[in-house]
């Protein structure tokens, strides 16, 4: 489900200048189905930014289509793990679509697309299993990145928990039945997808995308047949051997022929890893802390700003400054602690399957705090502590967070996009409105309305599908709050062993949910609470009345209002690619500059050698289940792909020539502590049209080739 890697704004930061031009790794959809003789469910996890309601809706649309009413809205689960690097223009309203400059429907199609594959190939693998489950803490995997507003929290419940962050993961285990062999895992941890920078361009699915990635390989490399024999010659034969063969230069090939090259072949038989997201909403991943990056300095704690200015204040992650270092350590810290439960997952899930879905408005919800208080939540709205952004990825120049007025030039930009209501101002207390996104309408809405909420059950499992980020504070209390419910509703069903988790961003999206005590300090995350300082007061409602049901073992008497399909007037502004030609006397996949050896004459372990291929925009086609890039090694008198562009140690980059306006791609190999000495070479593989309407042509190309000891 990767998308267009190139000229597509990344959906996260909200940073124009933010848009796609290449793959650190590629972005996949992973899904568990779960069922007995009665009831199933579907669990979807997106290296994505986060669900849409328009992916849900089209998604069982199609399954509707093809299953009938087996798989619908009340046990579809379609969660994001928040990653920053992954292409936008895929939600339906206009607050997120933004900074993409609308809808990009080769983006929602490519994701829309690998949820329905990835439904299919769970679908035709079900298969009689056990389910295992088991819990541990991750070290060093997150801090809480709004320090100061989770003290806002009452002092008495602050001293219940170690940390302001939650360390636990809750990790599943799938295991065959017949076979006795381990067929999957997901597991649930809170920590944000900000490894990698807002200046990042590198399609990426961030922490969570290399932790899937590393388990999938070291649990594929034990169970791995064959490999690569070690070539016998020393490094003198194998330097000879090497200049010999040079660049081949651009030719036509198939459409088929990257598929080929790609190393993990989608035939359904892989192993999957999932790494899920939780109540993550003030939970940062930058764990070295933040510090202005004029003085080195660490920020003002209330406002993480340095002397007014927020964009000075910038959150280092372990590995600073290389945030690829740093989203591999994030990511090798969560595979670490996901392996050691895997391997000692031995608590077997029983019990009932089961599952309650409800639409809700949140605009308007009546919450009894009290049996003599009942207070609303609000249209939805953004405060100016929204737009200074956060350590993560500081927003607009002049705003801070904890923002609590509005200088006059931004009221009165506000008030001619949407001078909020009297009934909003009132309501949204103490945020000051920056922009009443739940009161905007034109060209259509700008902020959702109705949310779905979503239980599901795997006997003492319980996961509550949430559509935002949940502060660490606002997780724990709904958590209680759900598992108080089943258990004094229950008739013994259910205990203290109950376990709840969140599954954050889930089935659409609706962006923070603070806390009342951090509603007040109107940092980011309260900023970014749409509906108003009972937003989560709303929610705990919402979500016992589910639990209620579960418990009694009651269906859900209305499904709630549905909320709206508004693909058919969703805008596109980002233009295609229009069709291009290299420049004379060069063909696509000719190398501009080819591999540059050390003076030894060969590369060892951490070198990086790199070519540069003249190529085309790779928007043409995806090569969705096929590469743009591959490291080949000489085996006898063939090439075998050992990586491709979906390997942690390659990187396709993509770029203007700017003398010619021509596209070119360069191949980056890191080459790994466990390579085996050979003779290599990098190749590229790409897709070109000459005019929007002439047919795709394919082409590939491959540098000369080079020693490696």
């Amino acid at each position: 489900m990767t998308g267009p890697a190139a000229d597509v704004n990344m959906m996260g930061y909200a940073n124009f200048e933010q848009t796609t031009a290449g793959i650190h790794f590629r972005l996949r959809a992973r899904t568990f189905i779960v069922a007995d003789h009665n009831k199933r469910f579907v669990f979807v996890n997106l290296d994505a930014g986060m669900a849409s309601q328009l992916l849900t809706i089209k998604v069982l649309h199609s399954l509707r289509l093809r299953y009938g009413n087996l798989y619908k809205e009340e046990n579809v689960a379609i969660s994001g793990t928040h990653t920053h690097a992954g292409p936008g223009g895929y939600l339906q309203y206009v607050i997120y679509s933004v900074t993409s400059l609308g809808f990009v429907k080769q983006s929602f199609d490519a994701i829309a697309n690998a949820i329905l594959q990835s439904i299919i190939q769970a679908h035709d693998n079900l298969k009689p299993g056990s389910i295992f489950m088991n819990t541990g803490d991750v070290k060093g995997g997150g801090i809480n990145r709004s320090p100061s507003a989770y003290l806002q929290n009452p002092a008495e419940e602050r001293a219940r928990y170690s940390s302001n962050v939650d360390t636990e993961m809750t990790l599943l285990k799938f295991v065959d039945q017949a076979t006795a062999k381990s067929v999957g895992t997901f597991n649930w941890y809170a920590t944000h997808g900000t490894s990698m920078t807002r200046d990042n361009k590198l399609i990426s699915g961030d922490n969570k995308g290399v932790a899937a990635r590393l388990f999938e390989d070291f649990f594929s490399s034990q169970n791995k047949s064959s490999s690569p024999s070690a070539t016998m010659q020393d490094i003198g034969q194998l330097v000879k051997i090497a200049r010999r063969i040079k660049a081949t230069g651009g030719h036509e090939c198939s459409e088929e022929t990257s598929r080929e090259a790609k190393v993990r072949k989608n035939d359904g038989s892989l192993f999957v890893a999932a790494f899920c997201q939780s109540n993550v909403g003030d939970v940062t991943p930058n764990v070295l802390g933040a510090f202005c990056i004029d003085t080195g300095k660490p920020c003002d704690f209330n406002h993480s700003s340095c002397h007014g200015d927020d964009q000075l204040c910038v959150g280092r992650g372990p590995g600073y400054p290389d945030e690829i270092s740093s989203t591999k350590i994030i990511g090798g810290r969560q595979f670490v602690t996901a392996w050691d439960l895997f391997e000692s997952a031995s608590e077997e899930l029983t019990g009932k399957i089961d599952f309650r879905h409800v639409y809700v408005d949140f605009t308007n919800i009546h919450v009894e705090l009290s049996k003599k208080k009942v207070v609303k939540t609000c249209p939805a709205a953004l405060g100016p502590g929204f737009a200074a952004g956060t350590t993560d990825g500081p927003g607009a120049f002049g705003f801070q967070q904890g923002d609590t007025k509005i200088n006059p030039f931004w009221k009165k930009l506000r008030d001619a996009l949407k001078k909020p209501s009297k009934h909003q101002v009132r309501c949204q207390r103490p945020k000051p409105v920056l922009l009443s996104t739940g009161e905007m309408f034109d060209p259509y809405p700008w902020a959702p309305a109705i949310l779905p909420i979503q239980i599901l059950r795997v006997g003492k499992l319980i996961i509550l599908s949430v559509p935002g980020e949940f502060t660490t504070m606002s997780g724990r209390r709904l958590r209680e709050a759900v598992k108080e419910t089943l258990i004094s509703n229950g008739n013994g069903e259910f205990d203290e062993d109950t376990h709840v988790v969140i599954a954050g961003l889930t089935n659409t999206y609706s962006q923070y949910i603070a806390t009342f005590e951090e509603y007040h300090q109107q940092r980011y995350e309260a900023a970014s609470t749409l509906y108003g300082p009972h937003t989560l007061s709303a929610y705990i409602q919402e979500f016992k009345k589910l639990a209620q049901a579960m418990a009694k073992g009651e269906k859900i008497t209305t499904k709630g209002p549905t909320p709206p399909d508004l693909s058919s007037k969703q805008l596109s502004l980002l233009l295609g690619p229009l069709g291009e030609s290299p420049p004379p006397g060069i063909k696509f996949g000719d190398t501009k500059q080819d591999i540059a050896l050390p003076k030894r004459g060969y590369f060892s372990k951490g070198d990086k050698p790199s070519a540069t291929f003249w190529s085309a925009n790779p928007r043409y086609d995806l090569l969705t289940e096929g590469t743009f890039a591959a490291v080949e090694m000489l085996q006898g008198k063939k090439w075998l792909t050992i990586h491709d562009d979906d390997d942690l140690s390659m990187f396709f980059k993509w770029k203007l020539d700017n003398s010619s306006l021509n596209g070119l791609a360069t191949i980056e190999w890191e080459i790994p502590n466990d390579v085996i000495s050979g003779v290599y070479r990098l190749r590229h593989f790409g897709a070109s049209k000459t005019s929007v309407t002439s047919p795709i042509s394919y082409f590939t190309g491959a540098s000369h080739a080079f020693a490696v000891k």
